[in-house]
């Protein structure tokens, strides 16, 4: 017979399990939450079983993986942006490489990504959260990201000797002086070795509580070669090799147990063999200097001067529609399915969207055919993102995540609040929500 007193006991007992659980979680000051961004990492690579990635491979079996939905446009500053704000480009306000400003000339816009992060993005980060909560954070080639308090040791895509965190690395012997000097007209392959290095010293001498880390080799060989080449393949293996790195310096640390990895991308990619020329289009139409297209790959955005909108529209449309390979012209009816600003909001949009057909994309030239095919296949992104080819990498793995399984289709701009959610710290402006991941 089950006595009142042993019931009684059972659930003192279970209640005591409990208590000691959640008194056994490590402090957050304690841990590290590391994302790693492979630009151009399209999901679908995974699928290739015979794919070059032992680490990547060993991470998903330890945690979780899936195929990540990216958000408009597919391009690589408003996605990393998603990744670390929980909000889609119509809120956090990058559209492009960069913020999009006025020129008061011809051409009327131009990017600038040298702006300062507290200008270029328009909503909180999960690193403005870490920070204000007393947890330290590095970053190292993550993007719009210039010159923020928030982070504690920033080593810049445009890392010079000079930098403190560089000039450290010189003095301690992780790097040579010699390695950053002309930093950004390095091969793309040798900059990503060094982030690598810089990125395992962070975890060696300085473990920060959160750390952004963003290789971009990947992309520029997928968009030189074209997606599933063995140019690709290789880069991709390379870029295993690096993740490796980061993977090893956490554990010669003593802070395996107590680390979280996020290895994600920004975008998938397409192949294109044929280039659509819409300034060539608008040329002929007779509206050269009245009318810009900024090309973005797979989209472009079309400017028209706001006191000439009414008249010029309608001509930009019909100049535009029936181009070989443009798929879609898109008037601002259509931004808000697309989580897209009206530029009546953001200035930065443009007063059409252009978006392309598989096979193409956008170029900026304003001479020779409208429509031509180019010397070699290439790879783009920037279509769409409900076009699975846009579905980026994501593997979960390591402290506060379960083991061995396949979230099947989650979205980017959910992974902020699952960082935020792990390091203890809110991020209320997300729009996101906190992934299941134990």
């Amino acid at each position: 017979m089950v006595t009142y007193a042993f019931l009684t006991r059972m659930k003192l007992l279970s209640f005591f399990a409990i208590v000691c659980a959640l008194g056994a979680q490590t402090p957050a000051q304690q841990r590290m939450v590391v994302m790693i961004s492979l630009d151009g990492f399209p999901a679908y690579a995974l699928d290739d079983a015979k794919l070059p990635v032992p680490t990547l491979r060993r991470l998903m079996r330890e945690g979780l993986s899936g195929r990540m939905k990216t958000i408009n446009p597919t391009v690589t500053w408003p996605n990393h942006t998603a990744l670390v704000t929980g909000l889609k480009a119509d809120e956090h306000g990058l559209l492009v490489n960069g913020s999009i400003v006025a020129t008061g000339a011809w051409p009327p816009i131009k990017v600038d990504p040298m702006i300062d992060k507290e200008k270029m993005v328009h909503a909180p980060t999960v690193y403005d959260a870490a920070h204000a909560a007393g947890l330290t954070t590095a970053q190292v080639d993550w993007v719009a990201i210039n010159n923020t308090p928030a982070i504690t040791w920033p080593f810049a895509e445009w890392a010079a000797p000079g930098d403190p965190l560089v000039r450290e690395m010189i003095q301690k012997g992780a790097i040579a002086a010699a390695d950053v000097e002309n930093f950004t007209k390095a091969n793309i392959l040798f900059r990503d070795q060094i982030w690598a290095k810089a990125a395992a010293y962070l975890v060696r001498e300085h473990k920060p509580n959160l750390l952004l880390v963003h290789f971009l080799s990947l992309d520029s060989i997928h968009h030189t070669y074209g997606p599933k080449t063995p140019a690709g393949t290789a880069a991709i293996a390379f870029l295993d090799s690096c993740v490796a790195q980061i993977v090893d310096a956490v554990r010669e640390s003593g802070m395996q147990d107590r680390t979280t990895f996020f290895i994600v991308a920004d975008h998938g990619f397409k192949a294109y063999t044929k280039e659509i020329r819409p300034g060539v289009a608008l040329g002929e139409a007779g509206l050269t200097g009245k009318v810009y297209v900024l090309a973005e790959g797979g989209s472009a955005l079309v400017y028209i001067e706001k006191s000439q909108v009414a008249e010029l529209l309608p001509k930009a449309v019909k100049a535009l529609e029936g181009v070989e390979g443009i798929d879609r012209v898109i008037a601002q009816d259509g931004y808000d399915a697309m989580g897209l600003p009206l530029p009546a909001k953001d200035a930065q949009m443009g007063q059409l969207l252009l978006t392309a057909k598989t096979g193409y994309s956008f170029s900026g030239a304003t001479g020779g055919p409208v429509t031509a095919a180019v010397p070699q296949t290439r790879g783009s992104h920037g279509y769409p993102a409900t076009d699975p080819d846009m579905d980026a990498l994501f593997i979960a793995s390591g402290y506060g995540v379960r083991k061995g399984g396949n979230m099947g289709t989650i979205v980017n701009i959910d992974v902020a609040p699952s960082i935020a959610k792990l390091l203890g710290v809110g991020l209320p402006t997300a729009k996101g929500k906190a992934l299941p991941l134990n």
